[in-house]
């Protein structure tokens, strides 16, 4: 497993179809070593900081293997590191083998996965494309965000070293499905026992239990 690009940007305002909003979507790939703190990547930052950033969020990162899968489907060849807004492009981390809880090391830093990605319209306005954060949800090729367990320098080309796996072994996949796509009652008391789960996600899992 290895760490491909490392991503950041902060925050700028842009326009769009005449919606004006805040947003760090359009990550640029960093040379050199950067700090991983608590809560982001030197020199990164989130425009809307309710639904974004935070020590559950600190970092977003992107399996690289899902850009041939986009290529094809959207018929471009265009992307580049940073694409789907990710502060990490990853190789070897997919959301089917990786679960919520997990906990890794990259370079000097050590991390803990916590929630899936759930897109929203701006990664639709950044790929030109009305809809594809719904279809980017459909594909369950997500992504997760994770928290800093030990701040540290991370570079690409580092490797991604798993350090301990989570007692549940529930996939990235299956907590996105379970909240998203399927809505399976057993699948979603399971996801309460994920101690790692952000507290957001815990919450909507409660909810969505008190309607099922």
């Amino acid at each position: 497993m290895k760490l491909l690009s490392v991503n950041v940007s902060l925050p700028k305002t842009v326009t769009i179809e005449d919606r004006t909003y805040s947003t760090g979507i359009y990550k640029e790939p960093v040379r050199g070593r950067v700090h991983l703190g608590g809560l982001n990547l030197a020199g990164d930052g989130q425009g809307d900081l309710k639904n974004h950033g935070g020590e559950y969020q600190a970092a977003y990162c992107y399996p690289h293997e899902h850009y041939a899968y986009w290529a094809e489907q959207l018929a471009r060849d265009d992307f580049a590191y940073g694409q789907f807004g990710e502060n990490f492009t990853t190789d070897g981390l997919l959301e089917s083998e990786v679960c919520v809880g997990d906990t890794f090391r990259i370079g000097a830093a050590v991390i803990q996965v916590t929630q899936p990605r759930v897109p929203c319209y701006k990664l639709a306005n950044k790929m030109g494309i009305p809809g594809f954060d719904k279809m980017f949800l459909r594909a369950n090729r997500s992504g997760f965000y994770v928290r800093v367990l030990e701040e540290g320098d991370v570079g690409a080309g580092d490797s991604i070293v798993r350090i301990s796996e989570d007692p549940v072994g529930m996939t990235v996949a299956d907590v996105k499905a379970a909240l998203y796509l399927d809505k399976q009652r057993s699948v979603a008391e399971r996801a309460l026992n994920l101690e790692a789960l952000s507290p957001g996600w815990k919450r909507s899992f409660e909810k969505l239990l008190a309607k099922v």
